[in-house]
């Protein structure tokens, strides 16, 4: 497998695993579930783009194409994880308390519609962005690390 796949699911796997302790300092409960969501700090779609766009920059140099399809691409992906993901989880919210609202008028509800969390809209999609920016910069050093570490051997690979 190419070095570069390897690095950007390497820092994909950080970012996840990054969530759980720092989703922990704010809830004051564990939560293995955390792994397995989207959103959050840091933004794992941006340290996945950053490794990929760092790893190929020192690899092959700044004036390839490849880096410059990486950095657009990367870009791209991260201006979707801040603003058209976000976006569309702050509607989910709107849409899940109109919803109970809705019930609640209508009399088929106690009050604990949002304990029901089969029917619920997904809230956490996007990423505010310092969460953006931090997932990049772990994937910047994730990349550096792993261009560090392959600098002398030789790849036909990538």
């Amino acid at each position: 497998m190419s070095r570069g796949i390897v690095t950007s699911i390497l820092a994909i796997v950080i970012a996840q695993f990054l969530k759980i302790p720092l989703k922990q300092l704010e809830t004051k409960k564990w939560s293995w579930q955390t792994l397995f969501a989207s959103g959050g700090m840091p933004s794992s779609h941006s340290a996945g783009v950053a490794s990929l766009a760092t790893y190929t920059g020192l690899r092959l140099g700044g004036r390839k194409l490849d880096f410059a399809l990486a950095v657009i691409f990367g870009l791209i992906v991260m201006y979707d994880a801040q603003g058209i993901r976000r976006y569309a989880g702050e509607t989910s919210m709107r849409v899940n308390e109109l919803e109970a609202k809705v019930e609640q008028l209508a009399g088929e509800s106690t009050g604990n519609y949002h304990e029901r969390k089969e029917r619920q809209l997904k809230e956490q999609l996007g990423h505010q962005p310092e969460e953006v920016a931090v997932g990049a910069l772990l994937g910047v050093v994730v990349g550096t690390v792993s261009y560090l570490l392959n600098r002398g051997k030789r790849s036909y690979l990538f």
